[in-house]
C-alpha cells in the first residue's frame, strides 16, 4: 500500500509514542492536582509547552493547549468576539480551512462583519484586494501559512504588516507549515498561531493556539469550567497527548525540516512522471511557492472521486480530509478560478517521512492505469 495522504494525518513517530506510553499507566497524575503525581504531570505539560513554543519561535506562556487545530481556530476567532465583548470585523483568506471560514460565517450570522480576501490564480492571497478590504475597524486578519490542498505558501509577513498597520491582530493557521518550512511566529509577525499534533507525527486530539500576550488580552474563553490554561481553555489536560505533541514539535523542526529536500524531490518526481505518462495534466498552484510534500494535480477527463475509489493500493485524497465526504467542489480550487469540472478532476498527493521512490513509482503506475480506464469508459459513453 502506498500511503500518500500525509496532509490528512500522519502516523505517530515511535519516539513520540515512547514519550507518551508511561503517561497512560504509570505517571498518570492530573496536572491540576496539588500532590506529587499532579505536580509531576504539570511539569510534563510545561516541558511540552516549552517545546511547542520553541518550534514556532514564541514564548511558552503563549501556548494554549486545545483538542486540535479546529478548536484553536475557533478559540482565536470566537474567543476574540467573547473577549472584546462586541461584534467584530474579521477578514480571512478565501482558501482558509473550513474551521476558519465556517467560524467566520457563524460570527457574521450573529452580527459581526466578515470579509473574504480573494486569492490569485496561483492560490496566494491577493494583497492588493486585501488592502482595499482591511480598514481601521478590522479586528483580526486570518490567513494560513500554507494550504493543505495545494501546498501554496502565503506571504505571511506582508499580511501581518498590513494587519498591524490597522491595529488588527494577525491569526495564522500554521498547521501544514510546521516541519515542512521554517516558521518563526515572532519574525513573521503572527499574533496567534494555530497548530495540530497529528499533522506532524504526533497523536490525534491535541493542538494549540499560540497567542502573544497582546492577543491573549483580547481573547475570551469559549469553554468554561476548571479554569485551566490561564482561564482560556477549561478542561482536564490530556497529558499523554500534550507530551507527545511537544516531542513531535521538537522532531518536526529538526528531522522534518532536514527531510524537506528529499520530500520535494519525491513530489517533483511524482508530478513529472504523471505529466509524462498522462496527457492533459496540470498542477494547481505550480506557479507559487509550495510546501515540499504537496501536489494537487488535475487530470482532465477523469473525476478525482472515480480515480480515488478505483485505486486498490494507493491512498490519496481529493482535498481537505475534513470535507472529503462532501459533494461540493473544493472551495480552494474554486477560489483559484477553477471551474467545477476542473476542481472535480483534481487529486491531492502528499508525501511524508516514510515515503520512498518505490511508493511514487507504484502510485504513478496505478493512477495511470486507472485514469486510462476511466477515460476509455467516458469515451465509450460519449460515443453512444
Amino acid at each position: 500500500m502506498a500511503y500518500l495522504d500525509y496532509n490528512a494525518t500522519t502516523p505517530v513517530d515511535e519516539r513520540v509514542f515512547r514519550v507518551m506510553a508511561p503517561l497512560f499507566t504509570e505517571d498518570f497524575g492530573n496536572p491540576s492536582s496539588n500532590h506529587v503525581s499532579g505536580r509531576a504531570a504539570a511539569e510534563v505539560v510545561e516541558a511540552a509547552r516549552r517545546k511547542v513554543a520553541s518550534s514556532v519561535g514564541m514564548h511558552p506562556s503563549d501556548v494554549i493547549f486545545t483538542s486540535g487545530a479546529t478548536e484553536a481556530n475557533n478559540l482565536a476567532l470566537q474567543g476574540l468576539r467573547r473577549g472584546i465583548g462586541r461584534h467584530i470585523k474579521v477578514v480571512a483568506g478565501a482558501t482558509e480551512h473550513k474551521s476558519v471560514l465556517q467560524t467566520c460565517t457563524g460570527l457574521a450570522e450573529d452580527g459581526s462583519e466578515f470579509s473574504i480576501i480573494p486569492v490569485n490564480s496561483d492560490g496566494t492571497v491577493d494583497l492588493g484586494k486585501m488592502e482595499s478590504i482591511i480598514d481601521d475597524g478590522t479586528d483580526v486578519v486570518s490567513v494560513m501559512a500554507a494550504n493543505s490542498e495545494t501546498g501554496v505558501i502565503h506571504p505571511m509577513e506582508e499580511v501581518a504588516k498590513m494587519a498591524h498597520e490597522h491595529d488588527a491582530l494577525f491569526h495564522c493557521d500554521a498547521t501544514q507549515a510546521i516541519g515542512k518550512i521554517p516558521f518563526d511566529g515572532d519574525r513573521t509577525g503572527a499574533d496567534m498561531v494555530t497548530l495540530s499534533s497529528h499533522k506532524i507525527y504526533g497523536p490525534k486530539g491535541c493542538g494549540a493556539l499560540v497567542a502573544t500576550k497582546h492577543a491573549r488580552r483580547r481573547i475570551g474563553a469559549i469553554l468554561h469550567g476548571g479554569g485551566q490554561e490561564r482561564e482560556l481553555r477549561s478542561g482536564t489536560l490530556n497529558v499523554p497527548a500534550i507530551a507527545g505533541f511537544g516531542e513531535a514539535c521538537s522532531i518536526a523542526v529538526t528531522d522534518g525540516l532536514a527531510d524537506a529536500p528529499r520530500q520535494r524531490h519525491l513530489r517533483d518526481e511524482f508530478e513529472s512522471r504523471l505529466a509524462h505518462l498522462i496527457p492533459d495534466t496540470s498542477v494547481n498552484g505550480a506557479a507559487a511557492k509550495r510546501i515540499p510534500n504537496t501536489s494537487n494535480v488535475r487530470m482532465r477527463g477523469a473525476l478525482a472521486d472515480a480515480v480515488m475509489t478505483r485505486l486498490a493500493s494507493t491512498e490519496i485524497s481529493t482535498g481537505s480530509a475534513c470535507s472529503s465526504s462532501t459533494i461540493e467542489p473544493s472551495h480552494v480550487l474554486v477560489a483559484m478560478g477553477l471551474g467545477r469540472a476542473a476542481a472535480d478532476e483534481s487529486i491531492r498527493v502528499s508525501v511524508g517521512r516514510s515515503t520512498i521512490t518505490a511508493d511514487i513509482k507504484h502510485a504513478v503506475s496505478e493512477i495511470v492505469r486507472t485514469v486510462e480506464t476511466i477515460r476509455a469508459i467516458e469515451g465509450r459513453l460519449g460515443a453512444t
